[in-house]
């Protein structure tokens, strides 16, 4: 029949479904875009895209030990980004 590990794993799913319908996400001033990936429903690397080809308002941070830096999203920002959608791309 059911294998509880995949009934408590589709529990998780519609659990955080619930929470991003309800818009019950912690609230951050800033986000990593695997934080924004999950509210968005898209991967890391697409979000980081995003950000480097100026289709989202991101900046570096550093992040962690040494010179390494991380694409850092606001809150303001991804609220735009869920009642607007992407900024177009920049011409060059």
């Amino acid at each position: 029949m059911f294998d509880s590990s995949d009934v408590l794993e589709r529990l998780d799913r519609i659990e955080e479904a619930i929470l991003q319908l309800a818009g019950k996400h912690p609230q951050k001033e800033w986000y990593t875009p695997a934080d924004a990936a999950q509210i968005l429903g898209r991967a890391a690397y697409t979000i980081r895209e995003w950000a480097r080809h100026g289709r989202i308002r991101a900046s570096k941070r550093r992040c962690g030990r040494g010179t390494a830096k991380e694409w850092m999203i606001s809150a303001d920002e991804l609220r735009r980004i869920q009642n607007e959608g992407l900024l177009p791309l920049p011409k060059y």
